[in-house]
């Protein structure tokens, strides 16, 4: 079999533990049988992070620059554990952040959906899209701690201080920022793929208790939706909403679904998690980085299934779900073919999709997933990680 051939690489973002595992298991089993396969490689795990002060994360987000798609491992952010366990030298930043922060843009979440899992909320019949902004916020926050207490200000540009709090004893504080430009650039990441699938657009921040910093956001949004795009909305039947976000939350559980839910960042990182479990797994979220001048970065919107590594460093079999790591890899399989008008390669990224989903609905799929499968006339059964993979091959 001639192997489908790539004109532009793909820059690949290698990650940890048993992601790490199953990310090799899926290039050899799903994807170097079938396409020539091009990559620009960064390695992203917690050693090579450590060895080269975390430089190669910053250089693997401008190879998505200057190549337009990435695919992205799940990596560790690490915490004092981890910090010890790896020896490292700091408390390295959460590579995420990092590529986001350099890619800005708006992260697009949302669920894969089999016959034979239902939501756990019973109202949802559509998948709800999330729609999470990638930069500023807690992520690039700036923290300290002060154990004498005192005086603590925000200087402005202009020179103006801002008294934050007189601490009468020790604490923590932190700093967060975003751009207006940034902001602008989520509203109409959000906006285009509104229209671009046909679905409503909901965004809920705080504005009534954050009354600048979220109530920025609100602001920025119904100006650009007023001038640029109301009138594109009511050729596509389509509606903007803006909503408080406990409001929204309600309002999502009462839903169908079938919209998207625009957040910020931190909102965004939370709900997308809420909503992946109710849909079914973590392991079974489709996730995209779109930033504003179009470039993409497609990865599995989980952790790194520490506990199922050490089973696996100890010879034991596993039965991780792979899902979410298949679909980042067809998601810029496929982008990169749209992008090169490689129609061979988009197909073939659609054929591994449907393979995926049609091995669940047959019934073989990870042992996650058995408890959560009914299907009329079909008995689940739950099989190893990798024969997980053999039994999608086999449907190629």
């Amino acid at each position: 079999m001639t192997k489908i051939r790539m004109t532009t690489p793909l820059v690949e973002l290698d990650g940890d533990e048993m992601t790490r595992i199953l990310w090799q298991n899926i290039k050899e089993i799903l994807i170097l049988p079938y396409v020539d396969l091009k990559t620009e490689y960064y390695d992203l795990g917690l050693p090579e992070r450590e060895r080269t002060g975390d430089n190669v994360t910053s250089d693997a987000a401008y190879a998505i620059k200057k190549y337009g798609v990435g695919v992205k491992c799940a990596t560790i952010t690490p915490n004092a554990q981890r910090v010890e366990e790896y020896k490292l030298s700091k408390m390295w930043k959460s590579p995420n952040g990092t590529v986001r922060s350099i890619l800005d843009g708006t992260v697009f979440r949302a669920p894969v959906l089999v016959d034979g899992i239902k939501p756990l909320v019973s109202n949802w019949t559509k998948p709800i899209t999330i729609a999470r902004h990638a930069y500023g916020d807690v992520y690039a926050g700036v923290e300290a701690y002060v154990p004498e207490g005192g005086k603590v200000y925000m200087e402005l540009p202009s020179g103006e201080k801002k008294l934050i709090k007189e601490m009468p004893s020790a604490g923590v504080i932190q700093g967060i920022h975003n751009l207006d430009a940034s902001i602008a650039g989520f509203a109409r990441s959000c906006f285009n793929y509104a229209l671009s699938t046909k679905q409503n657009l909901w965004f809920a921040t705080k504005d009534t208790i954050s009354k600048i910093y979220d109530h920025r956001f609100k602001d920025i949004f119904a100006e650009i939706y007023a001038s640029e795009y109301a009138s594109e909305f009511e050729k596509a039947g389509i509606e903007y909403f803006y909503t408080l976000i406990d409001d929204a939350v309600a309002r999502v559980m009462r839903s169908k679904g079938g919209f998207i839910w625009a957040c910020k960042n931190y909102d965004g990182d939370v709900m997308s998690d809420m909503l992946a479990t109710a849909f079914g797994s973590l392991a079974m979220m489709t996730s995209v980085l779109v930033s504003p001048d179009g470039k993409y970065e497609y990865e599995a919107a989980h952790g790194t299934v520490t506990r199922h590594y050490y089973k696996h460093l100890k010879g034991e079999e596993t039965s991780t779900n792979s899902v979410a790591t298949i679909f980042a890899w067809t998601g810029a399989l496929a982008k990169r073919g749209e992008l090169d008008g490689n129609e061979e390669l988009v197909d073939f990224a659609h054929k591994l999709e449907k393979a995926t989903t049609d091995t669940i609905e047959s019934g073989i799929m990870t042992k996650d997933l058995v408890g959560l499968f009914n299907k009329e006339g079909v008995t689940p059964r739950g099989v190893n990680s990798v024969d997980f993979l053999k039994a999608i091959a086999e449907r190629l």
